[in-house]
């Protein structure tokens, strides 16, 4: 479980709403409940197959310590929007959306939800948080697999979209945008090619009549 999995089970239930004179406020509105619980349902999904991660054998590992780096950074990018939340300390960087940003946020958080649980489903348990490959693993082609190679990357983009549109604060709300960008510049290639080479003429096959993160217009047709 990562920082932010962690933070939300274990420290959230603990936190009290202040403001900067230490004053209990209700300071939550709709939006901001909307993100909380997509924050609760999202990390329940990768809990749970993080367990069954957790019983697997790896055959190849292709983890580094720039990508450790890079996903413990991407962390802070579901930890900011608490601090926003439920303190004070970003206030500073607070800025005016209209109500129907917020709402259009909503629908984009709740597809990204989806599509985050449904990329889980669909993958199974050949899930890994990192580039690894387990034994027994097989290639998923099917379901929306089917259409891109990496549907949750497209979840975390959605994500990161909504969460700009539910946090009007400059640091919150692209937090997870511009953290979750970096870590997936710098992984999916080498992820991509630890497949090709597992599976060679399959994942080739595979790469040419799909998307990274948005299906190819031909294979729609």
């Amino acid at each position: 479980m990562n920082f932010a999995n962690r933070f939300v089970f274990e420290a959230l239930p603990n936190l009290r709403i202040v403001d900067k004179k230490g004053m209990d406020i209700p300071a939550m509105n709709q939006f901001d409940i909307i993100y909380l619980a997509g924050l609760l349902v999202g990390s329940t999904i990768r809990v749970l197959y993080t367990r069954h991660y957790r019983k697997s054998t790896i055959t190849h590992d292709r983890k580094i310590r720039l990508d450790i780096l890079l996903t413990n950074l991407a962390g802070l990018g579901f930890l900011s929007p608490l601090i926003y939340i439920f303190s004070p300390w970003l206030d500073f960087a607070n800025y005016h959306l209209p109500g129907a940003a917020g709402w259009l946020g909503a629908c984009i958080f709740t597809a990204a939800i989806g599509l985050l649980w449904k990329s889980h489903m669909d993958l199974g348990h050949n899930w890994t948080p990192t580039p690894q490959i387990r034994a027994g693993h097989t290639l998923a082609v099917s379901g929306v697999y089917r259409y891109i190679r990496h549907p949750m990357y497209a979840a975390h983009w959605l994500w990161g979209i909504a969460q700009i549109l539910l946090l009007p604060n400059w640091i919150a709300g692209p937090s997870l945008f511009v953290l979750f960008g970096l870590h997936y510049w710098t992984r999916v290639s080498g992820e991509e090619n630890m497949m090709l080479e597992r599976f060679g003429r399959e994942y080739a096959e595979y790469l040419s009549r799909t998307g990274r993160i948005f299906p190819k217009i031909r294979h729609c047709a």
